[in-house]
């Protein structure tokens, strides 16, 4: 069983805010930033904090305060990781947790609007039925449009928990409507491991981000269509990925090259990032998948 106590040291900023948030929880929490274990970890914190028997009794002990003006002094009511809500919660077979994994495949609008009756009933313990949309940047757009209209039309006692590498990845008028909070960047990836006959996907990544900003440099390297096999386009699209967040944390020099998009640019390479995972996943070749993700960066990049 995962401790819900073992968030990482550089993320207790944020598992402290949600000590405190829990006394008076946002129907739509947004939690950016970070890698996504660290998100997964603390998405299901929070559905533990709401749904502990231990942190229940402290709260029904305790007058309800505003969370951001909670007495720096106050005790910490934190979820005890042992009791059954808890326990089902981490092994995600809670009756009051629902959770979309949107890094399996893309979430679409059957699998929200089958949330709509369910949300129509109470929580069936004493806590808070938490519906994690984890990864929500998978969202087909049918299916954010469904659960903006769910968010509006809001049910007692059903709170959301969205996860996104950044907010700009998500439609604005869901992240309008979100609490958010931003989890500390990656300040440096892992090395990327050696992949193939000596091809690493980091120099790759590197050559796409060259490409998108110069135009120059990858159709010489990728010219050897035999050097890219999928296993490798798929670490390569990881890394994109991981530009991403660079553009946003300026912290990445790949992701450097993507800091002059707008929010608008960010989501339509994100979206191609989402389409060449499918061409891959359709077997694809992986060739011609990158070189097309290459092509549409570089227009992206210069506003086309």
């Amino acid at each position: 069983m995962r401790d819900p106590l073992t968030i990482p040291a550089r993320q207790e900023r944020v598992r402290a805010f949600l000590d405190r948030l829990g006394a008076t929880p946002p129907q739509v929490l947004l939690l950016e930033g970070g890698h996504d274990p660290e998100r997964e970890a603390l998405a299901l914190y929070w559905a533990c904090l709401l749904n502990c028997a231990r942190s229940l009794a402290c709260k029904s002990d305790q007058p309800v305060q505003t969370a951001l003006l909670a007495p720096a002094g106050q005790p910490k009511v934190e979820p005890c990781g042992a009791c059954p809500e808890c326990v089902q919660i981490l092994e995600q077979v809670h009756r009051d947790l629902v959770f979309i994994d949107g890094r399996t495949e893309s979430i679409k609008i059957d699998m929200v609007r089958e949330l709509r009756s369910l949300m129509g009933e109470p929580p069936r313990g004493q806590g808070k039925r938490v519906i994690v949309l984890f990864e929500a940047q998978a969202l087909q757009p049918e299916a954010a449009n469904f659960l903006l209209k769910s968010m509006e039309e809001p049910r007692p006692g059903n709170v959301f928990v969205l996860t996104a590498p950044q907010r700009e990845r998500l439609l604005p008028t869901l992240v309008s409507r979100s609490f958010v909070l931003t989890l500390a960047w990656p300040e440096v990836w892992e090395a990327e491991p050696v992949v193939g006959e000596g091809e690493n996907a980091s120099e790759w990544a590197g050559a796409m981000g060259e490409f998108w900003r110069t135009g120059r440099g990858w159709f010489e390297r990728a010219s050897d269509k035999g050097r890219l096999d999928a296993p490798l386009a798929a670490r390569v699209l990881v890394e994109c990925q991981r530009a991403l967040a660079g553009a946003l944390s300026g912290r990445e020099e790949f992701g450097q090259s993507l800091r002059g998009l707008g929010p608008e640019s960010l989501r339509r390479l994100d979206a191609a990032l989402d389409m060449a995972q499918e061409c891959l996943e359709y077997r694809v070749n992986p060739a011609l998948t990158l070189d097309w993700l290459a092509v549409t960066g570089f227009s992206l990049t210069r506003g086309q």
